[in-house]
Order: structure tokens, then C-alpha cells, then sequence
């Protein structure tokens, strides 16, 4: 489902990172461990084809990501893609319905509106359709980024260092919650983290362990 072979990006003419060959059969689940500067969150953009790799490959159910035109990208990541970002991107000047409705709009789409009302019940944050971003706790919002990223029923789900600003109870709670979403709908699921907490509650999920680039 997901492979990695022989994958580099360089951030500069000094400095490239290195990831291992890895190859995830669909349904399983990664946890990407490293300290910051790693390349965590650059492998994360690497998989979901928002950056390019200096060289190797990155492969999605046989599709080379990297080789891929940016509108091809662009179509491909929504009908493939969940991505739960670390900064969350909720449009402020929206409401939780209107930020949930804007990945159809994006895709040129019509607005699916039951498949909406359906994943905020199941995510139990209905009545939070007419609230703002800035009305929401740091719970919430993470419920309303995981939505926003399950709306189109997604085949990989990738999620940047979703506990990093959360107590034990909320990020228990963001991790089951990914968890069982990648359950129910058989998505392979992807979590790039530096928090020694994930790895006790996503067992039984392959480990890739980066060291930090070197520097220049």
C-alpha cells in the first residue's frame, strides 16, 4: 500500500535526510518517531505529494507520488488522502459546518452534506456546526481536523504530531479516535510524533525511528 525506496530530500546543497526502505501492506499502521528537525513532518509532505524527493521514490497503492503533475497531486490527494496537520488550519472567519463543506468545495464538488452530518455525529461534535474556530477547545478543534480529514473516506490517513499540545486525556482520546477511524474504514493510518506516549497506545504499529539531519 505504502512504500518508501531509496527516498532522500534535500533541504539544502549541504544537507539532505535519508529515509529507510519501507514497504506497509493496507491497514497498517506507522508511527514515525523522531526529535524535532528529524524530517517527520517532511516525510509526511513527501507521502502526501506536497513536496518533491531529491531522489527515490514514494508510492501510494502503486502510484508513484513524485512523478505525478501538480494537478494530477492535487486530484489524487483528495480522492487518497486524510491529513491531519499539527497546526489544524481551521479557517477563523468560518464556522465548523462551512470549514467542513470547504474540501468539496476545493475539489470543485458538490457539497455532500449527509456524509458531513454523518461524521460530525460520529465524531460527536454536531452541536458544534455554527461555532467558530476560536470558540472550540484545543479537543474540539482536533475533532473537527479529523473530520474534515475522514469526510471523503480516505485509503491513508497521515497525522503530524497530533498529541504534541495535548494533556493525557485529550490525546488518549485523539489517538483512539484515529485509531478507530483507520479501523473502520481499513485506511492505513500514519502518525509522525516525538511523544513517548503514542507509541503505548497504537501497539502493534510498524516503528520508524529518524535521527536528526546532520548539520551543515
Amino acid at each position: 500500500m505504502l512504500e518508501f525506496q531509496n527516498l532522500r530530500h534535500r533541504y539544502t546543497p549541504q544537507v539532505e535526510v535519508r529515509f529507510p526502505d519501507l514497504r506497509l501492506a493496507h491497514g497498517d499502521h506507522l508511527l514515525v518517531l523522531g526529535a524535532s528537525g528529524s524530517g517527520k513532518s517532511t516525510l509526511l509532505a513527501l507521502i502526501a505529494g506536497l513536496l518533491s524527493p531529491s531522489s527515490g521514490h514514494v508510492r501510494v497503492e502503486g502510484t508513484d507520488v513524485g512523478s505525478l503533475r501538480a494537478s494530477a497531486r492535487d486530484a489524487w490527494r483528495g480522492a487518497t488522502l486524510g491529513f491531519v496537520p499539527q497546526r489544524l488550519h481551521l479557517s477563523p472567519s468560518l464556522s465548523v459546518l462551512h470549514n467542513l463543506e470547504l474540501p468539496f468545495v476545493c475539489a470543485g464538488e458538490h457539497v455532500d452534506s449527509p456524509r458531513i452530518a454523518t461524521v460530525m455525529d460520529h465524531l460527536g461534535i454536531g452541536a458544534l456546526a455554527h461555532r467558530r474556530p476560536h470558540e472550540l477547545s484545543v479537543g474540539q478543534a482536533h475533532r473537527v481536523a479529523l473530520a474534515r480529514a475522514l469526510l471523503r473516506e480516505p485509503r491513508l490517513i497521515l497525522a503530524d504530531e497530533p498529541t504534541a499540545s495535548l494533556d493525557d486525556e485529550a490525546a488518549t482520546d485523539a489517538l483512539g479516535l484515529l485509531r478507530q477511524a483507520a479501523s473502520e474504514t481499513g485506511a492505513t493510518l500514519v502518525v509522525a510524533t516525538h511523544d513517548r506516549r503514542v507509541t503505548d497506545w497504537l501497539p502493534g504499529a510498524h516503528v520508524l525511528r529518524l535521527a536528526a539531519a546532520p548539520a551543515p
